[in-house]
């Protein structure tokens, strides 16, 4: 098929490049490649088709299977190369295997669907200006490239944007893993002062040994410069190399979460007597941390409490190919909700979603898609090292990430998975030996296994797969001294919720059953706050998880093609019951929440009222009438017993006060008149 694709006559034309302006003297220009491209799936026709683009999330939300085979996606670059300046093409990521070509000629292939790739360019590009990009992606299961299972679908494509960077002819290295070449790491920390060890991989294109400086200046969030290096440097010839920069920042004002995620800019420039040759520019804020297995989390030496959510990078209607808008909308529900923490399932995600955590102080778990299956191969272990590479060297500066995961689940259908675990803690320990490695188990059939990590996770499921909700306490004080330090976090728990079945104080459902009420989710939720936060050993909670999302193999819950445990609904329309039970524990935004808002028909004439609101004595009404305000809710929920509803309609409403503040909610429900 990519033969085909290649001698495609017809196709050139119409499309070109817009370049970008370069500003200050600064010769790295950015070009998106997200329109001009064709699209042809199998035997289907070819379609013109804008990055981001993937296949497959059409059949998983309707619970189908998804097609996992080799697609291909052609567009004309209209590009003269200049002498003196080098072309890249670099992809955020394509699924799962992608080979490039340029005018006919194969640049590379890259295995792993998660993590950001570069090939250089410069030497295929067409004097003629006219040139084809062909990149042929296959989303096939393949027996070296995670992940080999899993409960999640995965689409093909090119899900993540694509760019085409011109540079000159010394720059900052960006075929190494798809990185930006530039490391800083967070050698020392503290309020007194912050040492910061900088490592820059430089390249040089030339046949000349070249002499340049590189400068390295910290500046903070008005601009000016709070630290510096300057070092004179002289490059080999065709030789990409590192380079070691130390800066010291006295005094510095660190990040501290979602209280104050305070962002420095961290600037590398290399320059000449000409001025600036290339820079890199991204965001640092500077902090420490710690885990202690008794008393739990510290962040800069205080106290602070890890709780959160699980996310997979998947929106209704687009499957993994979200925008930017998507990934703010996300974010802004993370913060109302007031999550302090979020772990990026089972895969890297987007750049751009951690430098969203980084500004809003949320911390990020970040890990590799080794999903339940590892195999004792030579080549599954060089794929899964080169997804740790790549994603360590891409997010190694984001503020926000504090862990690098290493798997997920694994299980007892796996090969011995325990040399390949300990090859990979040493690969994440030599390329930043400043943050520990984790990983999310949920069984303890291989206990050296779960102590192979600094950190550990735990996927438990009381009152959904794993007996009632009431075993919360005791499973968490069971796996107390299971991690290699003592101590763990919660990486998983939950159940599933449909907002349109709903149930009166409803038995334990079944997981695989066609009826899931939301306030059998709402109550799970309850008492497994209840456990977790009297348990400090508990050092972080992560709820499973924050959105529905398409699964194709499932069908449950009334809605096929789903795993309905998120908090919000896959559309981020509906905020759940459970949603709003986090905020009031979470938040210090004043809330308050009438739930079950959505079961208006009634056919009981008695009920209880429940509400959330982290505010003191919050008062019900029911069709005008106070039924009295209550100061005796736990964990910020409050229960009027015995309400009784008037036949025909019925309003609902609560009140309450905070900061000289009213703060209201209302629903209407509806009793049915016997007939």
């Amino acid at each position: 098929m990519l033969h085909d694709f290649l001698k495609c006559s017809g196709f050139f034309g119409l499309f070109g490049i817009i370049w970008l302006t370069s500003c200050l003297g600064q010769s790295r220009e950015d070009q998106l490649l997200d329109s001009g491209w064709e699209f042809n799936l199998g035997d289907a026709p070819s379609q013109s088709v804008t990055l981001p683009h993937n296949w497959g999330w059409q059949d998983a939300q309707q619970g189908k299977p998804i097609p996992r085979l080799a697609a291909s996606y052609r567009r004309e670059l209209d590009v003269t190369p200049l002498a003196g300046r080098r072309y890249f093409l670099r992809f955020e990521a394509a699924s799962l295997v992608a080979d490039v070509y340029l005018n006919g000629e194969h640049l590379g292939q890259h295995r792993g669907g998660f993590g950001a790739f570069c090939f250089e360019i410069t030497k295929q590009l067409s004097a003629t200006g006219t040139n084809l990009l062909a990149v042929q992606v296959d989303n096939s299961k393949t027996p070296d490239v995670a992940p080999l299972a899993g409960d999640f679908s995965v689409y093909g494509g090119l899900y993540r944007p694509v760019h085409l960077i011109v540079t000159g002819e010394e720059n900052f290295a960006l075929t190494d893993h798809g990185s930006f070449g530039v490391a800083w790491l967070q050698t020392s920390v503290s309020p007194r002062e912050a040492v910061l060890d900088l490592t820059a991989q430089i390249s040089n294109g030339t046949r000349a040994k070249t002499p340049l400086k590189l400068v390295a200046t910290l500046l903070d969030a008005d601009g000016n410069a709070v630290a510096s290096n300057e070092q004179s440097i002289a490059l080999a010839p065709r030789d990409t190399a590192p380079y070691y920069a130390r800066i010291t920042v006295p005094r510095p004002r660190l990040w501290n979460g979602r209280a104050d995620p305070y962002l420095y800019k961290a600037v590398v420039e290399l320059r000449s007597n000409d001025g600036i040759v290339d820079r890199v520019e991204q965001h640092l804020g500077l902090r420490f941390y710690s885990i202690d297995p008794e008393k739990g989390f510290f962040l800069n030496g205080r106290p602070y409490h890890l709780h959160g959510v699980d996310r997979h990078q998947d929106y209704m209607n687009e499957g993994w190919a979200i925008t930017d808008a998507n990934m703010d909308e996300d974010v802004s529900l993370l913060k109302e909700l007031g999550a302090t923490v979020v772990r990026c399932a089972h895969y890297q995600h987007s750049d751009y979603f951690y430098s969203l955590c980084d500004a809003a102080g949320i911390l990020v778990w970040a890990e590799i898609p080794q999903v339940n299956i590892v195999r004792d191969t030579p080549e599954f272990e060089n794929t899964s090292g080169n997804q740790l590479f790549d994603l360590i060297r891409q997010n190694i500066n984001h503020p926000s990430i504090f862990v690098w995961s290493l798997f997920n689940e694994i299980g007892s259908s796996s090969d011995d998975p325990h040399r390949e675990l300990q090859d990979l803690k040493a690969v994440a320990a030599g390329e930043d030996p400043t943050r520990p490695t984790i990983a999310a188990t949920m069984t303890d059939a291989r206990p050296e296994m779960n102590k192979i990590t600094e950190q550990l996770g735990w996927n438990i499921y009381p009152g959904w797969y794993n007996g009632p909700k009431e075993e919360y306490g005791r499973m968490l004080d069971a796996r107390k001294n299971t991690s290699r330090h003592g101590g763990f976090c919660v990486s998983e728990y939950g159940a599933g919720a449909n907002v349109a079945q709903h149930e009166e104080h409803p038995a334990q459902p079944k997981p695989t059953g066609q009826w899931h009420p939301e306030e059998y989710q709402a109550e799970l939720h309850e008492a497994a706050w209840a456990a977790l936060k009297q348990r400090p050993f508990v050092w972080g909670t992560f709820v499973w998880c924050i959105f529905d999302f398409a699964v194709a193999t499932r069908h449950e819950g009334g809605q096929p093609g789903l795993n309905d445990k998120g908090l919000v609904t896959r559309d981020r329309k509906t905020k759940k019951d459970a949603f709003y039970f986090y905020k009031a524990n979470w938040s210090d935004q004043p809330m308050i929440y009438i739930t079950s808002r959505r079961f208006v028909e009634r056919t009981n004439a008695v009920t209880d009222v429940k509400i959330y609101s982290n505010t003191q004595a919050p008062e019900l009404f029911v069709n005008g009438i106070s039924q009295g305000a209550r100061n005796d809710g736990e964990n910020c929920v409050f229960i009027w017993k015995n309400i009784t509803l008037a036949p025909g309609q019925n309003k609902i409403s609560a009140r309450t006060q905070a900061g000289g503040q009213s703060l209201t909610d209302e629903c209407s429900w509806v009793l049915e008149t016997p007939k």
